[in-house]
């Protein structure tokens, strides 16, 4: 299976705008995998910045004999 990576921004209607090297690789009938990653949400980020510092809360200056194992 082919791989293709590239960016591109989201219109008002719901399409996707596909790079033209991209396009002469499509053909019909065959079936393709589609994966879209959209930047996170500030309130996700918030949460995922109070996880680790909470986390990190329980970690003493003693543990840092463990990191280098």
């Amino acid at each position: 299976m082919k791989a293709f990576e590239f960016q591109t921004t989201l219109t008002d209607e719901p399409m996707l705008m596909l790079p033209p090297e991209i396009k002469t690789e499509l053909k019909a009938g065959v079936a393709v995998r589609v994966i879209l990653l959209l930047p996170e949400t500030t309130e996700h980020a918030d949460w995922a910045r109070l996880t680790a510092e909470q986390f990190l809360q329980g970690y003493s200056e003693r543990d840092s004999v463990y990191d280098n194992l």
